[in-house]
């Protein structure tokens, strides 16, 4: 893992297209902006982690409806 110091204002580089700016700083809480073209999907870690748990959730109830309609057709 790379770690960063930046102060507000300042910013990081990921590849040509992707740019994070610190935005304040407040207590605990730290507030960055992301410019990112539209194609990257930009989540919080949790959003993210739910949203596979939701997809994967979808595949295991696609998965086991087409074996009931296998085994039901044999």
């Amino acid at each position: 893992m790379l770690v960063l110091a930046r102060r507000p204002t300042e910013s990081l580089q990921i590849g040509p297209d992707i740019t994070i700016t610190v935005l304040g700083i407040h207590g605990n809480q730290v507030r960055l902006g992301i410019a990112a073209p539209r194609a990257i999907v930009v989540d919080r870690a949790e959003v993210h982690a739910r949203k596979q748990r939701e997809y994967t959730d979808l595949s295991d109830d696609h998965s086991v409806s087409t074996e009931t309609v296998a085994g039901t057709t044999s």
